[in-house]
Formats: structure tokens, sequence, C-alpha cells
């Protein structure tokens, strides 16, 4: 009798056992995320990512433990993600490896990794992450292996990093890391002997990585000197650096002495491991009869609640869980754990009262699409703005999208040039839902505004010239002055705004289409029929793309001389019409805008030659926008004298142009 008891105890048992084995719902809730986060993946790796699945295991990259319980590893290398890193990673409690080299990461990378304390190599490097290393990886108590090489990592190395005992190697080399490598014997004895001062009780930093075998600090901007406790490591380890060295070679004092001061952004953790002694059952003194029907008893009624319990969860899992990162009740959670602060820490914030007393009401509407209304704006005892505001749902705001917005203001705000739109700050409030740029106002609209809805007389040739040149001028500081470089989305007539005194100031209103359309995954969607015939290649090399930048300012001289717009339905695409022209200098004079009663033949020859140039149909015969702007600047004359020379009609155009 007992051990029909007992044998149904066992069954019973083993079928909870089998019901709890059912795998984790918030580690598929954190792989998800980790999904949202990347807005493109060209190779389409994680295709079969499916967030309504509930076991992961056999999704692309991701590796389970023996019992298909748990993701212990993630290796997706060399696969070309654009994203960020999710700081909901951290959930995968049992991951040992996480691998993801080799791709576009941006961002910076969140100090939740620190929480995973069964990781045992960290693999990050090829990437394009930002910021500091944050401290809390110091808490990665079983890591043997670190890389972040080839980023753009800043700030100073976490001391923290010495606290890993099992660090076996750690490759920090090519990134922007300053100051001291935090290492100190409290000894000036030396020795050969790797590990010597690793069991100093004055020991800090990476002197106390006993284990550590192989570390790369090279091309970073560290100063100091190469502390002793790491004089085994290769000289070639320290190459390219600022510190006091000659051997191995380092920066030059000119590029040291560039370098902003080294800013700690590391924040002091303290380690406090408490050993937790666990009591010894003490033997029972009762019946054995009775301590059996005790426990039979409680796993009955233990069995029972688990059930009661699981069964709970898989309802709760199947109301709240279906479409992962869409706004519930936890709204509060998704959209404040993923903003990166320090991303736009240096960026104005801009509260939408204040916007809206600014803009009376968001009354003054003077542009619209079906992605942004942009409004005018004058600030209190400030200059005037124009508001853009994006036209998306709360409920399609996903957190992907956010960390998107981020990194496209973090964009937009390091551009400072007089021919670049200046962004001044933003708007981010959830209550109404807002998303809002502000740029500083151009007084004068559009350059298609006037080329095809004004009087094209205002726009005189010299006035063109001029507009031509400052263009010329913005592109080559964004190609050439600022790194990574920047790329208009669509640069045609209607992203160049005039000013009061007609300079031109190129802004980059259109990219925000590639945010709403990264959210209905057609990420080439383009309403702008011109941008079709501007840029021939595939839809995906729109974005980010140089050569297609200056094929499109090719394209944007013809409008200029011309008049006529990039596509009409009539006249097809004007590349195309304008061609059998440019190739007959003698027939130069028939591109020319008929509203303009006087141009220069020596200005048009030029222009028609950077036309050429640009629209070459090999990307790799394009000349740089840094040169084509050295050939217009230096071969057309602007001056009030020049023009006055060359035509008796030029008082007329002077007075215009006053």
């Amino acid at each position: 009798m007992r051990l029909c008891v007992v044998f149904q105890v066992l069954v019973t048992v083993g079928l909870v056992l089998g019901i709890c084995d059912a795998f984790p719902s918030n580690e598929v809730y954190a792989l998800n995320t980790f999904k949202e986060a990347i807005y493109e993946d060209p190779l389409l790796v994680l295709s079969n990512w499916n967030g309504l699945d509930s076991d992961p295991c056999g999704w692309a990259g991701v590796f389970c433990s023996m019992a298909q319980d748990h993701v212990i590893k993630i290796n997706i290398s060399g696969a070309s993600l654009k994203g960020f890193l999710s700081p909901n990673l951290h959930v995968l409690s049992s991951l040992q490896e996480l691998i993801l080299h080799g791709n576009v990461l941006i961002g910076t990378i969140p100090k939740e990794i620190g929480l995973l304390k069964n990781l045992k190599a960290l693999d990050l490097g090829a990437n394009q992450l930002t910021g500091p290393i944050p401290s809390e990886l110091g808490n990665l108590t079983n890591i043997m292996k670190i890389n972040l090489q080839s980023n753009g990592l800043t700030g100073k190395l976490p001391a923290e990093l010495g606290n890993l005992k099992y660090l076996e190697e750690l490759r920090l080399d090519r990134n922007k890391l300053q100051g001291l490598v935090p290492a100190n014997t409290g000894s000036d004895f030396t020795s050969g002997v790797r590990g010597m001062y690793a069991s100093g009780a004055s020991a800090t930093g990476f002197c106390r990585t006993s284990q550590l075998k192989v570390a790369d600090f090279s091309f970073n901007f560290l100063i100091g000197s190469i502390p002793k406790c790491l004089g085994y490591l290769p000289k070639s380890s320290f190459q390219g650096n600022c510190l006091q060295h000659k051997d191995p070679k380092q920066r030059s004092a000119a590029l040291c002495g560039s370098t902003p001061p080294p800013t700690s952004h590391a924040s002091t953790l303290s380690n406090k491991h408490q050993a937790v002694e666990e009591p010894r059952h003490q033997t029972s003194s009762k019946p054995t009869w009775l301590l059996a029907l005790e426990v039979v008893t409680g796993v009955m009624v233990g069995s029972l609640f688990i059930v009661g319990l699981v069964t709970g969860l898989q309802r709760l899992k199947n109301k709240s869980s279906i479409i992962p990162w869409k706004k519930s009740g936890s709204e509060k959670d998704h959209m404040t754990i993923y903003v990166d602060t320090g991303m736009l820490k240096d960026v104005v914030r801009y509260s939408r009262q204040e916007l809206e007393v600014a803009c009376e009401d968001f009354s003054n509407i003077i542009g619209s699409s079906p992605d942004s209304i942009v409004y005018k704006g004058t600030m209190k005892g400030g200059p005037e703005i124009a508001v853009i505001s994006l036209c998306v749902k709360e409920e399609h705001w996903t957190a992907y999208l956010e960390l998107y917005f981020q990194k496209e203001v973090a964009e937009l705000a390091r551009i400072n040039h007089e021919n670049a739109g200046k962004l001044l700050g933003y708007c981010r409030e959830s209550s109404p839902f807002t998303r809002m740029l502000v740029f500083e106002y151009a007084s004068n609209g559009t350059l298609y505004e006037h080329l095809h809805y004004g009087e094209g007389c205002q726009l005189s040739w010299t006035r063109r010239m001029k507009i031509v040149i400052g263009i010329a001028k913005g592109l080559t500081y964004f190609h050439s002055e600022l790194d990574p470089p920047f790329t208009i989305s669509e640069l045609n007539s209607n992203s160049v705004y005039l000013t009061e005194d007609f300079s031109p100031k190129l802004v980059d209103f259109e990219s925000w289409k590639s945010i709403i359309s990264r959210s209905e995954k057609n990420s080439g969607a383009i309403s702008s029929e011109g941008a079709i015939c501007v840029l021939p290649n595939t839809l995906e090399s729109r974005h980010l793309d140089v050569q297609g930048n200056i094929y499109a300012f090719g394209v944007l001289l013809l409008e200029i001389i011309s008049g006529r717009p990039p596509y009409c339905k009539d006249k097809g695409c004007l590349v195309d019409w304008a061609k059998e022209f440019l190739e007959m200098p003698e027939v130069l004079s028939y591109v020319v805008d008929p509203e303009l009663k006087h141009f220069k033949q020596e200005d048009l020859k030029v222009i028609c030659e950077v036309i050429n140039l640009c629209i070459h149909p090999t990307t790799s015969r394009r000349t740089s926008m840094k040169d084509l702007c050295a050939i217009l600047e230096s071969n057309i004359d602007t001056s009030i004298t020049a023009e006055l020379k060359a035509s008796s009609l030029a008082w007329a155009e002077l007075a215009l142009s006053s």
C-alpha cells in the first residue's frame, strides 16, 4: 500500500516537473526585445525569430542548455545588424556567451550586462558602440574573455575590471578611451613574473587580475605610464596611445594635445559579497510512518499549488505577451528603460508647453506631409523656430523607434555649419504623446518654392550661383569634416531652405520618413517622385549614401539653372532631358531657365562640367564634394564687381538682390 502511495506521489511530481519544464517566458521576451532594438537586418538573420513562438531554441544564433530550458549562448557575428543593445538581455540569467562581433551596433553598452553572473565570454568588438565602459562589467564574476575592440568607446577604464579574477583575455584596442590604466601594485619593486602582485594587499585595478594572459590597450588616448604589473604583455599592447613611453610608438603630441580632458563616467559600486551559510537540517525524531505521511501530504498540496500557479502564469502569458514591446499597462517600463540619456545629454530638451506657446497653440502650420507637420514659432525672447512634429500614433511607437529617434536627434545635433539648418533641441513627452524637433527658422521658405511656385526672376543668376556654392560647402562639411560622415536622406530643392538674404540651409527633414517606414517594415518607401529619378540605385542605398548625395547634387544643379523640376509626368526625368545639351557645349544655353534675362556663359560651362562629374554612371568615378566645391569656388566669381562688369542688366539684378 505504502509503495503504491509513493509511486503515485512520484508520478504526480513528474507531471508537475514536466509542466514546469516549459521554456521561461521572460527569456523569450528578452530575445524579442533584442530583435526589436535591431532596425536593420540586411541578411535576414533574425527572420525566424517569431515573437509568438514559446521555444526560441531553434532561432538563428540562439543556443540552449541540454535540457532545452534556458538560453546559454547568443552568437550572431558578421551579420551587419544595425541597432542598439537591449538592456533586457540581463534577463537571460543562464547566458554564458554573448557574441555579436562585426555588426553595426550603436549606442552605449547597457550597464545591465553586468547582471549576467554566468557570462564567460562577451564579444562586442568591431561595432560602432559609444560612451563609457560600464563599471558594472566588473560584476561579471565568471567572465573569462571580454572583447570591445574597434568601437568608439570613450571615458576612463573602469578600475572595477580588476575584480574579474577569472579574466584571461581583454581586448580594448582601437577605441577613444582616455585617462590612466588603472593598475597599482603599491610597490616600486619590479618583476617580470606575471601575476606577482595579484596577491598583494595593496594591488588595485588590473594588477589584481592574476589570470590575465592577453590584453590589448593599443590605439586609444591613454596617458601616464605602463603599469609594472602588466610588463609581461607585449609592447604592442600599448602602442598608439599618449603614454610616457617612446617604445612602443605613441601618438604625436599634436594628436594627444587635441584630445578632450578625460571625463570619468564610471560610477563607484560597492562590491559586498556575503557568504551565506545554510544551516544543516536537524535529524527528525518523529516516527518514520508519520514523517512519510507528512511528506506525501506536503507533496500533494505543493503539487496542486504549483499546477495552479503554472496555469495562471500560462493564462497571463497568453493574455499580455502575444505582441512584445507594444504598450500595455507597463508602458512606463517600455519607454524609460531604453532611453539612452548619454546620447542626448548635450541636446536641449523643450517641454511641449514651451513649444505650444511659441507656436501659438500649434496653429501656425507652414508645412505638412503624411509623416510630419511643420509649425512656425517664436521663442520668448529668442529666435524664430521651425518645429517638426512626427505623425506617429502612440500604439505604433515601439522601443526601437524611440532609440532610433534618439540616434537621429544626436546625429542632427552634431551638425554646426553656416549652410546647414541648426537643430536647437527636441521634445519628448508621453502625455500627450509627443516627438518633436526644433530647428532654427529660415524665413524665405524652400528653394523648390522659389524655383517652381514663386517669381523666378527673384532668383537672379548671381543669387543662384551663391546658392550653388553654399550647398556645395554644406555637403563638403557633411562628407569630409564630420566623422562619421553625414548625408541628406533626400537631397533636392525641398531640403534647401533659404534665409532672408537667400543663404542656403540644408535640412534633413525627410530622414523621419525612415522612422515611420521602418515601423511598417518598408525601409525604402519614399513619396517624392523626384527622388526616385535622382537615385536610380537600390532602395536600400538611399540611406547614408555619399555617392547618392553627389548624384543628387548634380540633379539639383540642373534644377537650379533650368528652373525645371527633377521629374514631371509630361517631360520625364530632368537628367534624361538635359543629357543631349550637356554633351554639346554649343547648345548649353538651352538648359538655362527662360525666366533669367542674363547669365554668365563661363559660369554655365563650369556648372555643366560639375553636373557631368556628379551624374557619371560609375559611382567610383564621381568626384568628391570637396573637389567639386573647390572647382565651383575657384571658377565662379559671385562678387558684385564681377557681376557689374559682365552685363548692363546687372544693375537691375543687383537691385533685386539687395
